[in-house]
């Protein structure tokens, strides 16, 4: 997704939680944008920018002569995969109390699905992150994210591992992620992923192959991301063009 200041992040969110839950949970519209923008504290530039990403998203809808207007069945879907959400609060969003039952770190070699991801030679040393986390203590989401190793500086301890993937690239590999492509298939566990998951082998369960790429169209690491069954409502928005 595109990068946007710290600050504009964190009027986004306060807008959102405004819309789902505060001041305007009531509302059919927003207030005027120099009404908005001088609440916020911000110019009606920046205002603009967080109204266009919120549109973008559904969130609201803008119509010259009529306002912003808050697109209530949108805001109340708990989970979206056209979204970039933290596990956390994906699981948070749908009702659960997130937790993380473990984050792990091991040097490894590129196989041939990850070098033609990365688009590197088989190999090729990599990072490979792993990390399961889970809704009110139901093994929900299973994440193994790849980056090359000489990417990643050292120095990191488990406790940088536990924040997001996002967080922990931009600090020791200075990689941030523009927009990542991901290919979603129904799969059932394996011997392996049972046991993650503490189902029978055979169960059903959610992957999402994803790719990440910087703003420079360059491929920074993927992910293999597989949800369990009954626990997500997974919605997607299209918009017709």
């Amino acid at each position: 997704m595109p990068r946007v200041s710290d600050e504009s992040k964190t009027i986004r969110a306060q807008l959102l939680s405004a819309m789902k839950e505060g001041e305007y949970v009531a509302c059919e519209r927003l207030p005027r944008e120099s009404v908005l923008s001088e609440r916020l504290g911000i110019s009606r530039t920046q205002l603009r920018d967080i109204l266009a990403s919120l549109e973008r998203e559904g969130f609201i809808t803008r119509r010259h002569g009529v306002g912003t207007i808050i697109n209530r069945h949108v805001l109340e879907v708990p989970a979206r995969m056209d979204i970039e959400m933290e596990f956390m609060d994906m699981i948070r969003q749908s009702g659960h109390t997130p937790g993380l039952a473990f984050v792990r770190a091991h040097e490894d070699a590129a196989d041939p699905l990850v070098a033609s991801q990365l688009q590197i030679e088989e190999g090729t040393p990599i990072l490979r992150i792993s990390r399961l986390c889970t809704a009110d203590g139901r093994p929900a989401i299973y994440c193994e994210d790849v980056v090359e190793r000489s990417r990643v500086r050292q120095g990191y301890t488990e406790e940088d591992l536990r924040q997001p993937i996002f967080t922990f690239l931009q600090d020791f590999a200075d990689i941030d992620s523009y927009l990542d492509l991901t290919d979603l298939k129904p799969v059932v566990a394996d011997e392996a992923l049972a046991e993650i998951f503490q189902i029978p082998v055979g169960s059903p369960l959610l992957n999402m192959s994803e790719v990440d790429f910087d703003i420079e169209s360059r491929r920074v690491f993927c992910s293999n991301e597989y949800f369990a069954d009954g626990i997500f409502r997974h919605t997607v928005m299209r918009k017709k063009l």
